[in-house]
């Protein structure tokens, strides 16, 4: 629910001379007219334990929801979407970086099995342009209503001399619940675990700032790329490519996990698949993926080929066209990826969990050629 515009009161009182706010680059009037614009958006993503409504000092949420629970665990992420709101702001479109923030925060929660009950945002900018704050929060707002969670409270602060007029970050926070005995991790993995992937929907948003430096910078001017560029083997352009949403996970992973008896779940942020998938390894197991069972999707394909980036380079800083890896029982598996696919996302089964052979071995590794 950002634009509270608390950051945006001035104390001097009307009519004194001299030095304003105004003077100083922040315009409340244009923080009161986002929070304006961005109402109808706020009032789609809510719950049915939202008490209040915008423009508060605090979002209220009623808790007596969590009285069914036995032993209800609140889960707590926070995260950006780092430097891909430049891409943003370079083609002055702000309607889908609030899916990408939405989806970092949220698919980091149901990673334990967790259930995002809400989520507050906070925008900083060189300049408020209210239909922009607008956009931002719409985007925000349609990801809160895909991952089942309330947009309950959020900042707009107006930073002039910080960021330029045509500059903006966006940062979240949500809390999600779970109970006690159904908490996912490392704990329940076991050997001959199948490790299901579940793909992405392109870059997400990580590894930006070696996109940009590949694509956009020195080796993307020798390509000849720009961001509106059509881009033959991508069937659209560089742009629309680059801005795609990063994948909102949380009610098909829930969906999987009520279904199903799912063990661990890891979402495939900075690090890339294997450094991921091993934050969710026990000691004395290897979840060993085969690469032959995806194709490299072509964008990846084309960061590495442009760039010269060498594939272990790839791998650990981009997904590589898995956003989100469920394990669980090798006889659940086949299980898993038709309730997915039922639920319109691709899955497949990547590989399995197998006894670690050595101390020093990997908890998680990528094995043979991506298919062609």
């Amino acid at each position: 629910m950002s634009g509270t515009a608390d950051d945006l009161v001035t104390t001097g009182p009307d009519g004194v001379s001299g030095s304003t706010y105004a003077a100083a680059g922040v315009d409340i009037a244009a923080g009161d007219r986002a929070v304006e614009l961005m109402r109808e958006s706020v009032g789609r993503a809510q719950r049915p334990e939202v008490v209040g409504g915008i423009g508060g000092f605090a979002g209220l949420f009623d808790a007596s929801a969590l009285a069914s629970y036995k032993r209800p665990l609140l889960a707590t992420s926070t995260d950006g979407v780092g430097t891909k709101v430049a891409i943003a702001q370079r083609l002055d479109k702000h309607d889908t970086i609030g899916l990408d923030l939405v989806a970092m925060v949220v698919d980091d929660l149901v990673v334990c099995g967790a259930e995002p009950l809400f989520l507050t945002d906070y925008i900083a900018c060189g300049k408020v342009v209210p239909e922009r704050i607008a956009a931002i929060v719409k985007g925000i707002a349609d990801g809160c209503v895909l991952a089942g969670c309330a947009l309950l409270g959020g900042e707009t602060a107006e930073h002039p001399g910080l960021l330029s007029p045509d500059e903006y970050d966006v940062a979240g926070a949500a809390t999600g619940v779970v109970e006690a005995d159904a908490l996912l991790g490392a704990e329940r993995v076991r050997a001959g675990d199948a490790v299901v992937a579940i793909a992405s929907s392109g870059l997400h948003s990580n590894g930006y700032s070696l996109v940009r430096h590949v694509l956009l910078g020195e080796a993307g001017q020798r390509a000849g790329l720009s961001l509106d560029a059509e881009v033959a083997e991508l069937g659209r352009t560089l742009g629309e490519e680059l801005l795609e949403p990063t994948r909102i996970y949380s009610l098909d992973c829930l969906a999987l996990a009520r279904a199903l008896p799912v063990h661990a779940y890891s979402h495939i942020t900075g690090g890339g698949l294997a450094a991921n998938l091993a934050r969710v390894m026990p000691a004395g197991l290897t979840a060993r993926v085969d690469r032959s069972t995806w194709t490299l999707p072509p964008v990846f394909a084309l960061v590495g080929e442009v760039g010269g980036v060498a594939q272990p380079e790839l791998e650990r800083t981009l997904n590589a066209g898995v956003g989100m890896v469920a394990l669980l029982p090798a006889e659940s598996a086949d299980a898993a990826v038709a309730l997915l696919a039922d639920r319109g996302v691709s899955a497949w089964v990547a590989g399995e969990v197998v006894a670690a052979h050595g101390p020093a071995a990997p908890r998680a590794e990528l094995v043979g050629a991506y298919a062609s």
